[in-house]
């Protein structure tokens, strides 16, 4: 993945004038967690999970593929190639994220349709073999077809992330500004609508769907957001203080986690955050944020595996942070 990610995510904010009211900022305790290189050279680097044998499966656009990173050793092997690659000059988009069920891996593949000059299917690809493929969701079509009631401009929309959910999946379009549920028999349909915060990153447990909002520009810390919601009922805002918000998960004992990308310092919409100015937070009982680590370059995606965090970033890196804490 290139520095511009970040640059339609910008874009798609900007397309309305949004008012945001203060909120809490993130806590002003220094990070103490340093964290350590475990492996790099990737194609890019977006989506992450979790899979077969606690590796790090880790999305690599800018080559179509899905890396395996061996979280003690940092070894990366290739799980998967030959999926659709970014398009050149659109600057986002290919493999975007991928998940299992079980021991079978579904990438999630956007920005490749002809909308957009390309030639390849928008939705969910089962991985069927290291370079065969079936696409078990035409989200592309079927956005084109369910227009969302925002302001867009990329009629297949921008789907940024993917978690299992039941018999299927969730699926963020940070465009589109939704999240929709795929069935494995290829079924869409809309979980819920929002207003323009750019949904990103998503984590699930049981009926509860915890989803990092980005916000609109210039991505203050106010704006960058970790809510809750189920299939129906209020959305709940549980932690708010991360400046460009992309990530959320779990860990143990239901503690909660974000991951923002970073400072944002321009004023030109379309650029990404300032290098090295993204954090890894805790959320507080008190819906404020905790820097755990900080100095991260532009960071994607996260994951969190015992009492271990592993970030992967956009330059193609993953990084890990040991021992992060519960929040307060």
């Amino acid at each position: 993945m290139n520095a511009r990610i970040y640059t339609l995510l910008a874009l798609l904010a900007a397309v309305v004038v949004a008012t945001v009211a203060p909120a809490a900022s993130a806590r002003h305790s220094p990070a103490t967690h340093t964290p350590t290189l475990l492996a790099g050279g990737l194609g890019g680097g977006l989506g992450s999970t979790v899979g077969p044998g606690h590796s790090l499966y880790v999305t690599e656009p800018l080559a179509g593929r899905i890396a395996r990173v061996d979280t003690e050793t940092g070894a990366v092997t290739t799980f998967a190639s030959g999926l659709p690659t970014q398009i050149a000059g659109v600057g986002l988009g290919g493999v975007m994220d991928v998940a299992f069920i079980g021991n079978t891996a579904y990438a999630l593949v956007t920005l490749v349709g002809p909308d957009v000059g390309g030639g390849n299917t928008v939705g969910i690809y089962r991985v069927d073999g290291p370079h065969t493929f079936s696409v078990i969701a035409d989200i592309g079509s079927w956005a084109t077809a369910h227009p969302p009631s925002t302001d867009f401009f990329v009629p297949s929309g921008v789907q940024y992330a993917m978690e299992r959910y039941r018999d299927g999946f969730l699926v963020t379009d940070g465009h589109h500004n939704r999240v929709l549920r795929i069935g494995l028999d290829g079924s869409i349909s809309e979980f819920r609508a929002f207003g323009d915060i750019v949904p990103t990153g998503l984590a699930v447990r049981g009926n509860r769907v915890f989803m990092a909002e980005a916000g609109p520009i210039p991505h203050l810390p106010a704006n960058g957001k970790i809510v809750s919601f189920g299939a129906s009922g209020p959305v709940t805002e549980e932690a708010v203080g991360g400046p460009l918000m992309v990530d959320a998960e779990l860990g143990r004992g239901n503690e909660l986690y974000g991951l923002a990308q970073g400072h944002w310092s321009d004023t030109d919409p379309g650029t990404p955050a300032d290098p090295n100015t993204g954090q890894l937070l805790v959320a507080n009982r008190d819906g404020t944020l905790t820097p755990i680590a900080g100095g991260l370059d532009r960071p994607t995606s996260l994951e969190l595996i015992g009492d271990d965090a592993y970030v992967t970033t956009l330059t193609g890196q993953v990084w890990k942070i040991a021992d992060v804490p519960r929040g307060d």
